[in-house]
């Protein structure tokens, strides 16, 4: 199976709206979606996107940031793999892209948040060198 990476352009991001939305905890509309990407589009954020045969088979959204706690860094967000093409090692070879690609314009370290009931996300991020550090909060105002 041969892999694409590649960033998806911001005016072909409606693209990742159905896999946000098979992942989300949270019931969001198409529209509200596509609003908040392109925003997103403006604000340092990237969407990796994985093909095969022109397929998108997945996706992994980066947030670049500096931090005072760990300077220049990625926050990877919304990492999804169609779930027939699991267990081919795609999320793995999609954080080796993601490392590189980060490395490669200057950041150094790469964070994420992952749902507390998702312990597969939890055992594949830990097999891939990350550490626990802490919980994500949120607070709607």
């Amino acid at each position: 199976m041969h892999l694409k990476f590649k960033i998806i352009p911001p005016n072909e991001i409606k693209v990742v709206i159905p896999f946000v939305k098979k992942m989300a905890k949270f019931r969001i509309s198409d529209s509200i979606l596509l609003s908040r990407f392109k925003e997103m589009t403006n604000q340092n954020y990237e969407c990796l996107g994985v093909y095969t045969d022109e397929l998108l088979i997945g996706i992994c959204g980066m947030w670049f940031s500096t931090r005072h706690y760990c300077g220049k860094s990625v926050e990877i967000d919304h990492v999804y793999v169609i779930p027939k093409m699991r267990n081919n090692n795609i999320g793995h070879k999609m954080i080796s892209w993601v490392e590189k690609y980060a490395s490669s314009k200057g950041f150094n370290t790469i964070e994420l948040n992952a749902y507390i009931d998702n312990e597969k996300s939890h055992d594949f991020y830990l097999k891939q060198g990350y550490k626990k550090l802490g919980f994500h909060f949120l607070k709607s105002i």
